[in-house]
């Protein structure tokens, strides 16, 4: 399951309990202990993805505003 947060970057969350903490070592949900799937991590990547690809787009929108600590 994905969720976006108020910045619009996209957050996994678990498929049976909603939680979005995980334990990255195992791929399992701090909460319920339900194993991430394959899919859901593919899902999340692309995801993932069309936001930095949103973004970058943003930045190089005309007129966008310069940010020097981003150099």
């Amino acid at each position: 399951m994905i969720f976006h947060n108020p910045a619009g970057a996209p957050e996994l969350a678990c498929e049976q309990c909603g939680c979005r903490w995980f334990d990255r070592i195992n791929d399992t949900c701090y909460e319920c202990g339900t194993k991430v799937s394959d899919e859901s991590i593919a899902e999340f990547n692309v995801a993932v993805e069309r936001f930095r690809a949103r973004e970058t787009a943003r930045a190089d929108a005309p007129g966008a505003p310069v940010d020097p600590a981003a150099r």
